[in-house]
């Protein structure tokens, strides 16, 4: 073992022992959506705790954390990531794991909580079963291939809801508000977080000992970066409820697709996962795609960069900054698949602006 592996694992230990692995007692969005609830706003969470029971109910495999489960789906096993809700990292278990998001004894009991908690789903010797919900009946893959969707319990409990009303989660809106149960959400954080419930707890991942390492994930930044995301999701939702056929989602294949097709002028919307340099000084502007074969990128040509400057591409790459933007061109489809679009002209780029 490097000595830096045993080191991390070393740290892990000592955290793990400090602080213990006992569990802590604690439809589409508008275009402005609330991003806290007033006093008396209580009847959307009231209504979407639970839903009529699942008509289909699929058998759990694997429960890896308390936001990622395995199931047996149409004679294969799916991956599921649940929408709007996002647990912390469990120790010693991401591939994902940041700055942002760090692997914390929280979220190792969290992912020992949910093992149990479907575990006592299981009856007669059988698997824990459970239901899904898609926005819009829609089904969509994430950029692991994780199906997007809400579990639903037997008894027809919303299980995503759950664990943000639990504090066990917060409202994950960085991808967009729940198009399923915005308000409801909004109520179950704001009632999480009144209560210190889970990870609203100013002591959840705080170590006993004191100068033991240990980590915590920055939610006083996180949450109002989402809403910036958020609402800037929101806004093309509804430019794309008004006028379909002139807006275009760079994630959707079938959108690029359509674009191409008419040949003619489109807004487009999406998030910028990178910036690239070619060997001739262009830049290529990469942007993010569940479908990484079926990608979107715009090429400005060396010529075009210091037009372009002041757009500041790579910050908008970075965390804490608005990652959406607005582009109008003409999509072109390229032969090998993904979708492209030059761009000469900084003034057809928009970013959403802050609330």
């Amino acid at each position: 073992m490097k000595p830096s592996t045993f080191r991390l694992h070393l740290a892990c230990f000592v955290l793990l022992a400090s602080c213990g692995l006992a569990a802590h007692a604690q439809v589409a969005a508008p275009a402005a959506p609330r991003t806290s609830a007033s006093p008396t706003a209580t009847s959307a969470l009231a209504a979407a705790r639970k839903k009529a029971p699942p008509t289909e109910l699929y058998d759990i495999v694997k429960v890896v954390d308390g936001d990622t489960i395995h199931i047996q789906r149409k004679g294969k096993v799916e991956k599921l990531r649940l929408l709007s809700v996002d647990t912390e990292e469990k120790i010693g278990g991401g591939a994902n794991a940041n700055s942002t998001k760090p692997p914390t004894v929280f979220g190792e009991e969290c992912a020992q909580w949910a093992q149990g908690f479907f575990q006592k789903l299981a009856k007669d010797g059988q698997p824990p079963r459970v239901g899904l919900l898609f926005p819009g009946g829609k089904e969509q893959y994430d950029f692991y291939g994780r199906l997007l969707c809400h579990v639903i319990l037997p008894d027809g409990t919303d299980y995503n809801l759950m664990i943000v009303e639990m504090g066990k989660s917060p409202y994950f809106s960085k991808y967009g508000f729940s198009e399923i149960e915005h308000e409801a959400f909004v109520e179950a954080q704001d009632a999480a977080r009144k209560q210190q419930l889970g990870i609203w707890n100013p002591k959840t991942n705080v170590p006993a000992t004191p100068d033991t390492p240990s980590a915590r994930r920055p939610y006083e930044k996180l949450l109002p970066w989402w809403d910036l995301r958020g609402r800037a999701v929101a806004e093309f939702q509804a430019a794309r409820k008004k006028d379909p056929a002139s807006v275009c989602d760079t994630d959707d294949p079938e959108s690029l697709a359509a674009a191409a097709k008419a040949g003619t002028p489109v807004e487009c919307f999406g998030e910028i996962s990178k910036i690239t340099e070619g060997e001739n000084g262009s830049l290529t502007i990469h942007f993010r795609a569940s479908q990484r074969d079926k990608a979107f990128v715009v090429f400005v040509d060396k010529a075009q960069r210091d037009a372009h400057k002041a757009l500041d591409f790579a910050s908008m790459a970075e965390e804490f900054h608005q990652n959406y933007v607005w582009f109008r061109t003409v999509v072109t489809a390229d032969p090998k698949g993904y979708f492209r679009a030059s761009s000469d002209d900084p003034t057809r780029w928009r970013v959403p602006a802050a609330p």
